[in-house]
C-alpha cells in the first residue's frame, strides 16, 4: 500500500514565490478537499456504525438459529463493501492509494465449487473482514471530533477575517453593536470600534492560516484508520511483493536461458558445425592437396580458438571463474579494464557477501558499465562498492552527458526489477547535461 499526499510546506510551492505557502493554503485545492472529506465522514461514519452494529447485533442474537451465521456473513460482506466506498473516498479527496485486501477464497474439497455456507465461513474467517468491522465501530466517534473541531475552525476562521465586510449586518437586522465577546451586568462588550473590528479580522486571518494544518492533522489520523484497516494486510502484501518477485525471478531466469541458448546456436555452435565440414573436406583433400589440406587445417585452427573465445566469454556470462575465486574487487577490476571509458574501482568490503548478491552486484556493474561505453559520451567514470550495517552499497558514476531515466521502460528499468526482487534497489540521479550517478542497494544476507 502507499500513501500519496501534497503537503503543506515550501516544499510543494514553485520556486521564486512572493507568497509564503502557509498564507496560500487556505485557498488551495488541496485544503478543500480534506476539509470536505471530514464533513463527509460524519454521515458516512453513522451509516457504516448503525449497518455494522445492526447487522452484527442481529446476527449475534439469531445464533440460536441457523439463520445467525448466514446475517453474520451479510454483515462482513456489507462492511467490506462499506470498506471499498471509504478507499475510494480517501483515494478521491486525499489523494490516498490503499490497494483491495485480499479476495476472500473459500475452501473447498476436490473439484466441488464453493458453496454459499464455504463463503460465509471464508468471511467469519476472514481477519480483512474483521478489520473492516473494527473499523466502522470506531470510526464513528473520531469523526463526529473531527467534523466538530474542523467546522468550527473553519467556519469561525473565515467568518472573523471577512467580519469587515458583514459587521454592519448586526446593527442593521440585530439590533447588536457587534460580535459580542462577554456580557457584565447586563451590559455586553461588543466588537464594533474600527480598531477592534481589525483586530478582529487579524485575528481570523491568522485562525485561518493556522487551520489548514489542523486539518491535515485530523485527516492523517483518517490516512492510518484507511491504510491501516481498509487495505490488506501485512502478510498479504508481503505475499503479494513476493509472488511478484518471483515472477520476476523467474522471467529472468527465463530471458538468460533464452539468451545462453541465442548465444550457443548462434555462436558457438555455428562456428564448431563450420569446422567440422572444413576439417572434412582437408581430410578429403590430404592425399589429392597436401597444401590446400594444410591451409584448410591452418583455418580450422584459427576457427577453433575463435570458439573457445566465445564459449570463454558465454561461460564469463553465466558466471565468472575470477568472481567465484577471487570476489568482487578483481572481477569489477576486470569489468573495467574492458570499458571504453577509464574506470576507477573502489571496494572496501570487510568479507565477501553471499554469492548470489556477489553475482548480483557484478552483473549490476557489468550492465551500467556497458550503458556508459555505449550511451554516456563519458570521459571518466567511477565504481564504488562498500558495506553499510547489514546492506551491500555500489555506485557507478561518470561524467557524460546525462538524462538517463529507470521510468522510461529502459534497460535501467529491468534492472531496478531484478534488485527489487531480491529485496534492492536502484536509484538514478542523471540530469540533464550530467553527470550521472547510480546507486544501487543489495541486502548483505550471510
Amino acid at each position: 500500500m502507499a500513501t500519496a499526499y501534497e503537503p503543506y510546506g515550501p516544499e510543494a510551492e514553485p520556486s521564486g514565490s512572493l507568497v509564503p505557502a502557509a498564507l496560500r493554503a487556505p485557498f488551495k485545492a488541496r485544503v478543500w478537499r480534506e476539509f470536505l472529506y471530514l464533513m463527509l465522514s460524519l454521515p458516512m461514519a453513522l451509516l457504516t456504525f448503525c449497518y455494522a452494529v445492526t447487522m452484527l447485533a442481529l446476527g449475534f442474537g439469531l445464533l440460536v438459529t441457523f439463520l445467525g451465521i448466514p446475517v453474520l456473513g451479510v454483515a462482513l460482506a456489507g462492511c467490506r463493501a462499506l470498506g471499498a466506498v471509504e478507499r475510494a473516498r480517501a483515494r478521491g479527496l486525499l489523494r490516498l492509494e490503499v490497494a483491495d485486501p485480499e479476495p476472500v477464497r473459500a475452501v473447498t474439497r476436490g473439484s466441488r465449487k464453493a458453496g454459499p455456507f464455504a463463503w460465509v465461513g471464508a468471511l467469519l474467517r476472514s481477519g480483512t473482514s474483521w478489520r473492516h468491522v473494527l473499523y466502522s465501530v470506531i470510526h464513528l466517534p473520531w469523526a463526529i471530533f473531527a467534523f466538530a473541531v474542523s467546522l468550527a475552525l473553519w467556519v469561525n476562521a473565515w467568518a472573523l477575517v471577512s467580519y469587515p465586510l458583514w459587521q454592519w449586518v448586526l446593527p442593521t437586522y440585530s439590533n447588536q453593536q457587534g460580535i459580542q465577546l462577554f456580557e457584565v451586568d447586563g451590559r455586553g462588550f461588543f466588537l464594533d470600534t474600527p480598531f477592534e473590528i481589525a483586530v478582529t479580522s487579524v485575528a481570523g486571518a491568522l485562525l485561518l492560516v493556522g487551520t489548514p494544518f489542523v486539518i491535515r492533522g485530523l485527516t492523517s489520523v483518517d490516512r492510518l484508520l484507511v491504510s491501516g484497516l481498509l487495505g490488506p494486510s501485512r502478510l498479504a502484501a508481503r505475499v503479494w511483493e513476493l509472488e511478484s518477485d518471483r515472477g520476476t525471478v523467474v522471467d529472468t531466469a527465463a530471458a538468460d536461458l533464452r539468451r545462453i541458448e541465442r548465444d550457443l546456436h548462434d555462436g558457438a555452435q555455428a562456428r564448431l558445425v563450420a569446422l567440422a565440414m572444413d576439417l572434412g573436406l582437408a581430410k578429403e583433400k590430404l592425399q589429392e592437396d597436401p597444401e590446400a589440406a594444410a591451409r584448410m587445417v591452418d583455418e580450422a585452427h584459427g576457427e577453433v580458438k575463435l570458439a573457445l573465445q566465445e564459449l570463454r566469454d558465454l561461460a564469463r556470462g553465466i558466471h565468472p571463474a575470477i568472481l567465484t575465486d577471487r570476489g568482487l574487487g578483481p572481477s569489477l577490476s576486470a569489468l573495467a579494464a574492458r570499458c571504453t571509458v577509464p574506470v576507477t574501482v573502489t571496494v572496501d568490503l570487510p568479507e565477501r557477501p553471499a554469492a548470489a548478491i556477489e553475482g548480483i552486484a557484478y552483473f549490476t556493474v557489468s550492465e551500467l558499465l556497458q550503458n556508459i561505453s555505449k550511451h554516456s559520451g563519458a570521459r571518466t567514470a567511477a565504481v564504488d562498492v562498500w558495506r553499510s550495517e547489514d546492506r551491500v552499497m555500489l555506485q557507478v558514476s561518470d561524467d557524460g552527458r546525462g538524462g538517463a531515466d529507470a521510468r522510461t521502460g529502459s534497460g535501467l528499468a529491468g534492472l531496478a526489477e531484478r534488485l527489487d526482487a531480491v529485496d534492492g534497489l536502484l536509484v538514478v540521479h542523471s540530469p540533464a547535461g550530467g553527470p550521472t550517478s547510480v546507486t544501487a542497494e543489495l541486502p548483505w544476507r550471510r
